[in-house]
C-alpha cells in the first residue's frame, strides 16, 4: 500500500498541482497586499478619503461603549457586533484581479499552444441538408440519415 501511495504522490501530475497551489497561494497573498495597501489607498483618495475597510454596519452595540463608532477598529475594541462589508468590497476587488491574471496566464498558454503545432486537421464535417456536425469519415447522417 506504501508503495501504490509512493506512485501515486510521485506522479508528475500531483507534483505539478502542488506546486500550483504553493505559488497560487504565494500570489493570492501578492494580489491581497496590491488591492489592500496599494489599489485602495488612491481610489479611496478620489472618493473622498474613503477607506474602504472601516465601511462596517453596527449590529449590536458592544458592552464596553455605545455606538456610533468612529472606525471598525473603535467598534471592535468596544466589543460590538458589525457587518463589515468593506472588507467584502477588498475582497471582490482581489477575487477580480487574480481571476482576471489566471486569464491572461492561460489566453497565454493556449496562444502558445496554438503556435507550436501544425494547424490540426478538423475530424467533423457540415452534413449539406441539415447542417449538422458529422465525423469527417462519415458516408450517412445521423441526424437527417441523409447519403453523403
Amino acid at each position: 500500500m506504501f508503495k501504490e501511495f509512493k506512485e501515486f504522490a510521485m506522479r508528475g501530475n500531483v507534483v505539478d498541482m502542488a506546486v500550483g497551489i504553493v505559488i497560487g497561494a504565494a500570489f493570492g497573498t501578492i494580489v491581497k497586499s496590491f488591492v489592500s495597501d496599494v489599489l485602495m489607498p488612491p481610489l479611496g483618495l478620489l472618493l473622498g478619503h474613503v477607506d474602504f475597510s472601516n465601511f462596517f454596519i453596527t449590529l449590536k452595540e458592544g458592552a464596553k461603549a455605545a455606538g456610533p463608532y468612529a472606525s471598525l477598529a473603535a467598534a471592535k475594541a468596544a466589543g460590538a457586533v458589525t457587518l463589515n462589508y468593506g472588507f467584502f468590497i477588498n475582497t471582490i476587488i482581489s477575487f477580480i484581479i487574480v481571476a482576471f491574471a489566471v486569464f491572461l496566464v492561460i489566453r497565454a498558454i493556449n496562444r502558445m499552444k496554438r503556435e507550436d503545432g501544425a494547424p490540426v486537421e478538423p475530424d467533423t464535417k457540415d452534413c449539406p441538408f441539415c447542417f449538422s456536425a458529422i465525423p469527417i469519415k462519415a458516408s450517412r447522417c445521423p441526424h437527417c440519415t441523409s447519403q453523403l
